[in-house]
């Protein structure tokens, strides 16, 4: 593999973890800035922040799972990381346009899968990580929406005797905290997935070895572009996220995000690649349903759930195509 395709693929790569950000800041900042919080402008700024600060507080667990636990790392080509990164760049576009909030984790995994066994079959997937993941697409938004109840009950007992008055100006402090953690999460997790691919990638061209660790210039350069991503903002998908799911107050805001955030950071510690958009989802759909359950659109939430389940199959599609490119070009 000659050093251009190399150079080119990290920033292809790069160029999917700065969509990542994009499209699924919105997944970090829609409750924030629906609730009237913060100002769009400032909310992403925020986002951004926590998104890039994740370095100094999360490891590699997650990277070394796409890198190495999804597909048989002897497989792994430039060819394979060229068709994962268009196909998981492509659902992103697509879905972004139509304002559906989908997973770019999921969007990359299918990409992997299906350039992997485009090259080599179903004997190049490494059953025990993409199990492990495919449990991960049902548990996280389930796990979210527990959370998200959770917290709601517990606020709502502590704050009983608290004027409706009192409740939302504290939530509205509180809030800027939850929407940092979540932020927090988020780089964390989804970071990781391009700085897994890249890892790979490095380790297939030989610049480095299959047990060296990750170099310190790919774990900032995968935070800052992320971070990047975030702060221009999938506007499109915010509303979705925010007020069409369901209405909400800084208290549900809070409650949504420090759910979802304590999923996300249980995630990355069991180095498992979860979507921050299932997580947020999943508990956004939680705290309205305490209210009362027609207090979730249940038609949009559907539609949603539609693209969760078509991500891998389309993703897994559309980098099968790519891959035969790839193999014939590159």
């Amino acid at each position: 593999m000659n050093s251009e395709v190399v150079v080119l693929l990290i920033a292809l790569a790069l160029a999917f973890d700065f969509m990542n950000g994009f499209h699924d800041s919105a997944n970090s900042i829609a409750t924030v800035v629906s609730t009237r919080v913060l100002r769009p402008h400032w909310a992403v700024v925020w986002a951004a922040f926590f998104n890039f600060v994740a370095l100094g507080v999360f490891g590699a667990a997650v990277a070394a799972t796409v890198g190495k636990g999804i597909v048989d790392p002897a497989v792994i080509d430039h060819s394979v990381v060229f068709g994962a990164l268009v196909g998981a760049i492509s659902w992103d576009v697509i879905t972004w346009y139509y304002g559906i909030p989908s997973s770019s984790s999921h969007a990359l995994i299918g990409g992997l899968a299906g350039a992997a066994v485009s090259k080599g079959g179903v004997g190049t997937l490494v059953a025990s990580g993409f199990l492990k993941t495919a449990v991960a697409i049902v548990l996280s938004p389930l796990l979210g929406l527990v959370l998200g109840v959770v917290m709601m009950l517990a606020v709502s007992w502590i704050c009983a005797s608290a004027t409706p008055q009192r409740v939302d100006r504290w939530f509205r402090r509180l809030q800027l905290v939850s929407a940092g953690l979540y932020s927090l999460g988020h780089g964390g997790n989804d970071a990781q997935k391009t700085m897994g691919i890249i890892w790979a990638l490095l380790i297939a061209a030989g610049n480095i070895g299959a047990k060296d660790p990750l170099p310190l210039w790919v774990v900032l350069a995968c935070y800052g572009v992320i971070a990047l991503g975030t702060l221009f903002g999938g506007w499109r998908i915010v509303k979705t996220m925010g007020q069409k799911i369901t209405k909400l107050k800084p208290v549900d805001g809070f409650c949504a995000e420090t759910g979802g955030a304590m999923t996300l950071f249980l995630a990355t510690g069991l180095g498992i690649p979860v979507s921050t958009t299932h997580t947020i989802t999943g508990a956004i759909i939680g705290v309205g349903s305490v209210r009362k359950v027609s207090a979730v659109r249940w038609g949009v939430a559907g539609g949603i759930v539609w693209a969760w389940v078509l991500t891998i199959p389309c993703t897994a599609f559309i980098s099968a195509v790519a891959w035969f490119i790839g193999d014939y070009y590159l």
